[in-house]
């Protein structure tokens, strides 16, 4: 079975990144965070939170408290966090936050809202479903 970490604020996405998995038929776990800092007391397992290392990180990159990318910053300065697969899941369609995103070492980037009709969402789900697999 696969640990996945799900850091998204919006409840809504939640449920399109559950029924998504439920789609691809993966053995999984999903913890979920609503904000970077939660996220990271998770992966730390502080704040008496239960540590996990999940195999997978889906976040959202606009978020309260402490966004995507200061996530993405703080997780690469930990050797045991910065080689968990991370995959972005964002409204942004803009070529340079897709580059800023590869550039913080993300393994794949995703459209929101889920859309399993574009061609680009349907790579970065199959990566992930690869990746899981």
């Amino acid at each position: 079975m696969k640990e996945i970490l799900l850091i998204e604020d919006d409840y809504l996405d939640v449920e399109s990144v559950k029924r998504a998995l439920k789609k691809l038929n993966v053995d999984h776990r999903l913890h979920v965070a609503h904000n970077g800092v939660d996220g990271l007391a998770i992966l730390t397992g502080n704040a008496g939170v239960p540590k996990v290392l999940p195999d997978i990180i889906l976040l959202d990159i606009n978020m309260p408290k402490m966004n995507g990318v200061e996530f993405l910053g703080i997780i690469k300065s930990y050797y045991s966090l910065k080689k968990i697969k991370t995959f972005v899941i964002t409204t942004s369609a803009e070529e340079y936050d897709k580059q800023a995103m590869e550039n913080l070492g993300v393994h794949g980037y995703i459209l929101k809202p889920l859309d399993f009709k574009s061609d680009s969402s349907k790579d970065d789900l199959k990566l992930l479903n690869e990746l899981l697999s």
